[in-house]
């Protein structure tokens, strides 16, 4: 049985988002002590954290940075917030995805059991296609001589686009990719993940259009 470790202030949450998992057949646990959640977190050797960024006498980011440092677990950012710079900064600090509150409980199992599942078969290896390089595991994109880090979104959509190696990618694959789903999200949110995608590679030097959309099919490189 895999085991989950939650880092939540909000006890209401905390209660349900622990019994949401173990009815989902995961066990879970969760620390009171903010100030050394990280070491916590490390002495359950669990198997996931799940990590509210917002927590009373704590940072969050520094909590997610700590346990990095010591491990490799995968650290699921469970916050209210809907800043782009907590996203960003969650994901240079080494946390492997990103959820903002209200979730839905189907897309958050989703994402729980896409972490878990990929922990438990390693890192994905570096994988190339059109000149592009994707190492998966740590999240970044290669070009030529230049490297960005991409978000978690970013990293998924082109690991389903570069295994494609050319063909088209429909929406419905990438939404389901991405949240397990294709029925609980606003379509226009997949069309904002590509095209941030799409200025990402093209601020690495790849040709401009390198990642093409077919109207009313999906997306290809």
């Amino acid at each position: 049985m895999s085991k989950v470790f939650i880092i939540e202030d909000d006890r209401a949450l905390l209660r349900e988002l622990s019994s949401l998992l173990e009815l989902d057949g995961y066990e879970s646990a969760s620390c009171s002590d903010f100030e050394h959640a990280d070491v916590e977190a490390l002495a359950a050797e669990a198997d996931l954290v799940v990590l509210d960024l917002r927590l009373p006498q704590a940072s969050g980011l520094a909590i997610c940075r700590a346990i990095r440092r010591e491990s490799e677990v995968p650290i699921l950012v469970l916050t209210s917030s809907d800043d782009e710079f907590d996203e960003v900064m969650s994901m240079r600090l080494g946390a492997d995805d990103y959820v903002a509150k209200p979730y839905r409980p189907a897309v958050l199992l989703a994402h729980v059991a896409r972490l878990v599942e990929r922990a438990g078969q390693g890192s994905s290896p570096t994988i190339e296609y059109a000149g592009i390089s994707l190492d998966a595991g740590r999240s970044t994109a290669s070009f030529g001589e230049r490297t960005v880090e991409l978000t978690r979104n970013e990293t998924c959509i082109l690991a389903e686009l570069v295994r494609a190696r050319g063909k088209i990618v429909s929406r419905q694959d990438l939404m389901v990719a991405l949240w397990q789903t294709d029925e609980f999200l606003d379509d226009n949110t997949l069309t904002v993940n590509v095209n941030r995608l799409r200025r990402t590679l093209e601020s690495l030097g790849a040709p401009k259009g390198a990642l093409k959309t077919h109207r009313g099919q999906g997306y290809s490189l």
